[in-house]
């Protein structure tokens, strides 16, 4: 694999514009393509008991939340005159908030799709608060509890001499 070089390539307003409106309704149509094969079947083959329709419920507030906070995200700018001022956050950016959003909207569509096969399907939501306290614990407590002390900087035999008479003046 060969690699340039030079300048790295940015994005423009309106590169990051298109592709965040056509990564909202990606994620759209996975949602509503998940909920739609969850409630065809449904309807077939199984009854609705208070269980299917309260988890139903969650995901549908599930999808519709990351949906909400993508959307919100990646809200754009207009001047007065029609220009684009600011395309909003790239929700295609590595290592940003929005790469999570979109695995929670994966993760809901394929348990959802599952649980058609077993109920037990639905415990693997527990993987999201399980990913948010390995997240918290590695990016914040962790550097936090075990960072290294600041060294202070060595003084010299001059300053050293000059702080002991200043010590013992006080004494």
């Amino acid at each position: 694999m060969t690699t340039k070089k030079g300048k790295i390539l940015t994005k423009g307003a309106k590169q990051i514009k298109e592709e965040n409106v056509s990564t909202l309704s990606f994620y759209a149509y996975m949602a509503l393509g998940a909920m739609g094969i969850y409630f065809a079947i449904t309807m077939v083959l199984f009854e609705f008991t208070l269980l299917r329709i309260s988890l139903t419920a969650f995901s549908a507030i599930v999808y519709v939340g990351s949906y909400q906070f993508m959307s919100y995200m990646a809200s754009t700018t207009y001047s007065e005159s029609g220009q684009l001022l600011d395309p909003g956050v790239d929700l295609n950016m590595e290592g940003g908030i929005a790469e999570h959003v979109k695995d929670l909207i994966i993760l809901t569509s394929g348990i959802q799709v599952l649980s058609l096969i077993s109920n037990y399907f639905w415990l693997l939501w527990l993987l999201v608060p399980l990913r948010g306290s390995w997240m918290l614990w590695k990016q914040i407590l962790a550097p936090w509890f075990f960072a290294q002390p600041q060294e202070q900087p060595e003084m010299s035999e001059k300053k050293m001499r000059k702080l002991e008479r200043k010590m013992a003046k006080r004494h």
